[in-house]
């Protein structure tokens, strides 16, 4: 009997109209960062800073894809200044830098069509929800559920970058399962994600549904037919239907 469910964050619940494609975004955001540490007192060469972000990024995004470990933006951030040879932040620049790296694309994301309808519908029948979300600053992800009016609907609600460690490794759904003292076997994920979402719920032994309206991005061109969802859907208003399979 299916007693929870974990959904991911990102296009699932909300989405943008860049989805994956952060190439769209990052140019503002990093400009974004840089402008709030030069208010902040650091005098910073633009173009030099800018590139060793970049490169920090790149390093310890493929990082963490290997190893399922999350690195934080924070982590990256301030080491960046430190090869720099520029001081480490105060807390509170830290904090304000951060949050000023990710307002413009928070101001970018949206509720999927039907979310509360179908959240209140999955509520009403007694299932526990939960959400687990692969991204390298806390802070944002809790904005954004807050943005979209969600945190009355999710216990416990898990960031990679509290807990130091990504979708798909087992341990970061155990978190989930455990508090709920159900086992995974009555728990599905759903996500838009094969390599994360789906991959490590067959790997927790859960339940799987793959959300196809916002999955058309290169990491699952490249896992199509490698990973097979249990099941699929189009929209979230399709999960409560289909959950009747399980």
């Amino acid at each position: 009997m299916l007693r929870g469910l974990i959904f991911d964050l990102g296009s699932t619940l909300i989405y943008t109209e860049h989805d994956h494609n952060w190439g769209a975004v990052l140019p503002r955001m990093r400009a974004d960062l840089l402008a709030h540490l030069r208010a902040a007192g650091y005098t910073l060469d633009g173009p030099a800073f800018l590139n060793q972000l970049s490169a920090k990024y790149h390093e310890f995004d493929q990082q963490r894809q290997n190893d399922w470990q999350e690195y934080t933006t924070e982590w990256i951030l301030t080491n960046t200044l430190a090869e720099l040879g520029a001081p480490p932040p105060a807390p509170a620049v830290l904090t304000e830098a951060l949050r000023a790296y990710y307002r413009y694309n928070e101001e970018l994301w949206r509720p999927m069509p039907a979310l509360h309808e179908t959240l209140q519908t999955l509520a009403a029948r007694g299932l526990k929800l939960a959400i687990i979300s692969n991204a390298s600053d806390d802070a944002n992800v809790q904005r954004l559920i807050d943005q979209a009016n969600l945190r009355a609907y999710f216990d416990p609600i898990i960031v990679s970058a509290a807990v130091g460690i990504r979708k798909p490794n087992p341990k970061i759904f155990e978190l989930v399962w455990q508090a709920w003292g159900i086992a995974p076997a009555h728990c599905a994920m759903i996500g838009d994600t094969l390599g994360a979402d789906i991959l490590g719920a067959q790997m927790a032994g859960m339940h799987n549904i793959w959300l196809t309206s916002h999955a058309h991005h290169s990491a699952n061109v490249a896992h199509r037919g490698n990973i097979v969802p249990e099941l699929e859907i189009a929209t979230l208003a399709d999960l409560p239907t289909v959950l009747e399979k399980l």
